[in-house]
């Protein structure tokens, strides 16, 4: 087999592959989206046998959707801001000031992010049974955002880390304290990374199913994620064509979140020219006129030493140091180089 026969097949069995994984993801999609709309709706991922809103027409109610929609959006939005000002807080000091307790707290940031919900929960359930949180949208908060913080803390962490630190310099200079410069300088541009934290902390808790129904009691305080439920029977009847609705409903928002930050998403830092004239800029700018300065002035004593005549008292009372650099100079000085004169072919014959 040749090796452009052999890049062929690779090139179609990788081809195959992803088509594949795609199918794979686009089914279930197909299925929400065809079975919203078909009277009779099953498992099966098959075109309708007709289009139909009654499905929609079941589930939008305040008891079934709009309710549950609200109480999501109440416990995700706030906890979704609570672990964006918190994160920013925290990753602040972790990226601009260096110490040895740097690292292990990032290792402990980063084994907390691999603790599974389930391990936690019993031992979270009775402190907050201790405390009055349970059947509280405070308490469900406050779990959500202490849940998410840790890996929120490394992304603003590395996201941080890509802003210039003279800017912030620049900031102090003009008087501003270590957070109004965070607030006004480092968070405006870093607004990509914030937009990362925020989409992935709401996606997260937005689809989170357990922790609610751990912590909230009362049905009126219930959420989406946990009242999407409700369209599974006792008897293992279910309500396919109102769970597709339903399903279609209840992603609105996440989908409404991504449209409204992807520009920020794609904006990246533009920060190639923004440290000009800060205050390290302008130390190595006075660096160099140092520098320079000392070039000139040593051109002008050579030139000051090669314009002395030869043999005279300043010239015989020269250290043995300068020499060789004024020689060279008088040497180029005297010498003229003579003109080469144009090639010229012999014509006379011998």
């Amino acid at each position: 087999m040749s090796l452009s026969s052999r890049r062929t097949a690779r090139r179609l069995a990788a081809d195959t592959g992803l088509l594949v994984v795609a199918v794979a993801f686009l089914l279930p999609l197909a299925w929400v989206v065809l079975s919203a709309i078909d009277p009779h709706a099953g498992l099966r991922v098959k075109a309708p046998d007709g289009v139909t809103l009654e499905h929609f027409d079941a589930i939008l109610t305040d008891e079934i959707t709009f309710t549950p929609l609200l109480n999501s959006l109440l416990q995700c939005g706030g906890a979704t801001a609570l672990t964006v000002v918190c994160a920013a807080l925290a990753a602040y000091p972790l990226s601009r000031y260096r110490s040895r307790l740097n690292r292990p707290f990032l290792l402990t940031i980063l084994f907390a992010t691999s603790l599974p919900i389930t391990a936690i929960m019993v031992p979270v359930y009775a402190l907050f049974v201790r405390v009055n949180l349970i059947d509280t949208v405070h308490g469900t908060v406050f779990f959500f955002a202490a849940s998410q913080l840790p890996f929120a803390i490394w992304l603003m962490k590395n996201f941080m880390d890509g802003v210039p630190k003279e800017l912030e310099e620049a900031a102090w200079t003009d008087g501003a304290s270590p957070l109004q410069s965070l607030a006004r300088i480092v968070l405006p541009l870093m607004g990509p990374g914030v937009a990362v934290v925020t989409v992935f902390s709401f996606v997260m808790m937005w689809g989170n199913f357990f922790v609610p129904f751990m912590l909230l009691l009362s049905p009126d305080l219930m959420p989406a994620s946990v009242s999407i439920n409700d369209f599974f029977g006792n008897r293992g009847m279910v309500a396919y064509g109102q769970l597709a609705a339903f399903s279609l409903v209840y992603s609105t928002p996440v989908i409404l979140l991504y449209v409204l930050v992807s520009r920020r998403l794609g904006a990246g830092f533009a920060l190639g020219g923004a440290v000009k004239g800060s205050p390290a800029d302008s130390r190595r700018a006075r660096g160099r006129g140092r520098r320079g300065a000392r070039g000139a002035g040593l051109v002008r004593r050579c030139e000051g030493r090669a314009s002395v005549p030869p043999g005279s008292r300043a010239d015989r009372g020269r250290t043995r140091s300068h020499m060789p650099t004024e020689l060279a100079v008088r040497t180029t000085e005297r010498i003229s180089p003579r003109p080469v004169p144009p090639f010229r072919r012999n014509t006379t014959s011998r």
